[in-house]
């Protein structure tokens, strides 16, 4: 019998989830993290952090269903957020531009009740370490 390629793991604590993914999510894993990540919507959980420290691979099918499941629980008043992403997945949210949308603060990191500590001053974006070549320059011969 062939080990699962993906195995997911989930804790909850009140309307909050904590999804732990380990393995390869592609194309015929992206079904099963669909369906989890589904799950817990219908469960009535509305805070889903996805922990990712043990995934190995991830390809655009499971940016699909982290981004739509994103969508889902925001529309259902909750957040859905990744947490310690491989560097291929954090390179593929930062190329397509949805890290912003994805990506939170580090698992465990509770935020301050509003009002006990001053907000921190925004801080400017990080430069890009790959620089940006504009197509098409120089000479085409």
């Amino acid at each position: 019998m062939p080990f699962p390629r993906l195995t997911i793991y989930r804790h909850d604590r009140r309307n909050r989830a904590l999804i732990t993914l380990a393995g390869e999510i592609d194309l015929e894993t992206a079904p099963l993290l669909r369906a989890a990540l589904a799950r817990c919507l219908s469960d009535g959980i509305r805070i889903v952090d996805v922990d990712l420290t043990p995934v190995t691979f991830c390809d655009c099918s499971g940016l699909n269903a982290f981004l739509y499941a994103a969508q889902k629980t925001t529309e259902a008043g909750g957040i859905l957020q990744l947490h310690h992403p491989p560097p291929t997945l954090s390179r593929v949210l930062d190329l397509t531009g949805s890290g912003s949308l994805l990506l939170g603060p580090p698992v465990g990191h509770l935020s301050p009740p509003p009002g006990d500590v001053p907000a921190p001053a925004v801080q400017p974006p990080a430069p890009r370490s790959t620089p940006l070549v504009a197509v098409g320059s120089g000479d085409a011969r």
